[in-house]
């Protein structure tokens, strides 16, 4: 009985494993990898900016800095103006603006819905692709990576913002 099931053990790893080889590779690795990096970034600052009390939106870290809200709104015009050139327009949502919490929450959503499809129609083929920023040319996954880059580099003074208040950014909960 031990020789059939170490016979059946071996069969299922050769089927499991001749599976995994036969499976195509990803035709968009670059595309693929820049969608996962938008993806936590974006988690992260939604989670953020649903979490700060709105009481904290005017809080500044200094006084020659932005207040919290006013990054939010930065971030999202940012993202708003890169997102849809990509897409082949322009669009600004004036968050920069907007003061209240749910304003801003809003606005931040709103540029995540434009980034959203620009990296849905992202792929590798397309990635390459030379568009018009403003004065200046860029290949899409440039613009793209660079909106990550520089959502990254808020999210970070954000989240000092919080630690100032007490609060655990998202990306340091559980830890």
């Amino acid at each position: 009985m031990h020789r059939y099931s170490t016979i059946l053990l071996i069969a299922t790893f050769a089927v499991v494993a001749l599976a995994q080889t036969s499976q195509a590779p990803n035709p968009n690795p670059l595309s693929t990898e820049a969608k996962q990096m938008y993806t936590g970034v974006k988690n992260n600052l939604l989670k953020m900016a649903e979490k700060m009390p709105e009481e904290h939106y005017g809080f500044k870290a200094t006084a020659d800095v932005r207040t919290f809200g006013q990054l939010i709104g930065h971030v999202a015009d940012s993202q708003a103006r890169t997102c849809s050139a990509v897409m082949g327009e322009m669009k600004n949502l004036n968050a920069s603006s907007k003061t209240a919490k749910a304003d801003l929450v809003a606005s931040l959503k709103e540029s995540f819905d434009l980034c959203d499809k620009a990296f849905d129609a992202l792929t590798d083929a397309k990635a390459g692709e030379m568009i018009s920023m403003g004065q200046r040319q860029s290949t899409r996954l440039g613009a793209l990576v660079r909106t990550v880059s520089h959502s990254n580099e808020e999210y970070g003074y954000m989240a000092v913002y919080m630690r100032l208040k007490g609060i655990v950014p998202p990306s340091s909960e559980g830890r």
